[in-house]
């Protein structure tokens, strides 16, 4: 069996930075074990899949969506979707400006915005909470300020304390939690950040669509805006266009492809 497979840098304009992922459009859905085999092949954060749904009377075309990083499924990713959203824009024949995914974590929208795609999530905010030893052992210092939602939210007072930041994996993997996200003003953006998730198969992630879910209720709520504008201080970097709209977030940037062509496997 062939299937087409793409390699697309998300949330940045620039090849080489940002975060890749994989996308594979399927025709429908391969055993789950097969899905979770391609996506350690490809050992990359995440491999998408997605497959059209049926339409009835003419309506316009939806997709079911799936991720997968090299060690399980996740719920919700962002940079991956962006990622499946640029392929069926620009390789998949859609001339509107409105794709609609269906996932585990209900609809996601991603509209068409010049050159940026921008993601309509849900908002998942965190609940203020006492830092954990873990949390402080994983991150090498203590936060400000710390939140608890699907990940712990480490709130630092500069770019620099984030910068500076060398994790302790074995910690962070034993939280109970997804991840750590670690988070501070930035020097010329509404905030920075980068993400720790090991239990997962992601040591750091360059660049995360789904954290803006916690971090933009956050800060909107601390800068007083709903428009806002990100950095991911990994190494590769990330940029981010973020709105908050209340229950849900707008998150917002550029794709860039770096790989296309097919693999073989057998079902």
């Amino acid at each position: 069996m062939r299937l087409p497979i793409f390699q697309v840098d998300a949330f940045t304009g620039a090849l080489f930075s940002g975060n890749p992922a994989a996308v594979c459009p399927l025709e429908h859905w391969l055993d789950d074990r097969m899905l979770q085999s391609i996506a350690a092949e490809n050992n990359l954060a995440e491999t998408a899949f997605f497959v059209r749904r049926e339409t009835h009377g003419g309506g316009e075309a939806s997709y079911d969506i799936r991720w997968f990083t090299p060690t399980i499924e996740m719920d919700l990713c962002g940079h991956a979707t962006l990622a499946s959203a640029w392929v069926l824009f620009h390789r998949g024949g859609r001339w509107g400006n409105r794709i609609e995914f269906h996932s585990k974590s209900g609809p996601l929208a991603v509209r068409r915005d010049g050159e940026r795609l921008e993601l309509d999530f849900p908002a998942t905010p965190g609940l203020p909470c006492e830092a954990p030893p873990l949390l402080i052992e994983g991150l090498g210092k203590a936060p400000r300020e710390t939140l608890k939602g699907g990940d712990y939210l480490a709130v630092f007072e500069s770019e620099d304390d984030i910068r500076g930041i060398e994790p302790h994996f074995e910690a962070i993997a034993a939280l109970d939690a997804r991840g750590a996200i670690a988070t501070a003003p930035g020097r010329d953006t509404d905030y920075v950040m980068r993400f720790f998730a090991p239990a997962a198969g992601v040591p750091e992630d360059p660049a995360t669509g789904s954290i803006q879910c916690m971090l933009v209720p956050y800060w909107a709520g601390r800068l007083g805006k709903s428009r806002l504008r990100a950095r991911q201080l990994s190494a590769r970097g990330a940029e981010f266009w973020c709105e908050h709209r209340g229950s849900r977030v707008g998150i917002a940037g550029r794709a860039v492809l770096y790989l296309e062509g097919t693999i073989e496997v057998r079902a």
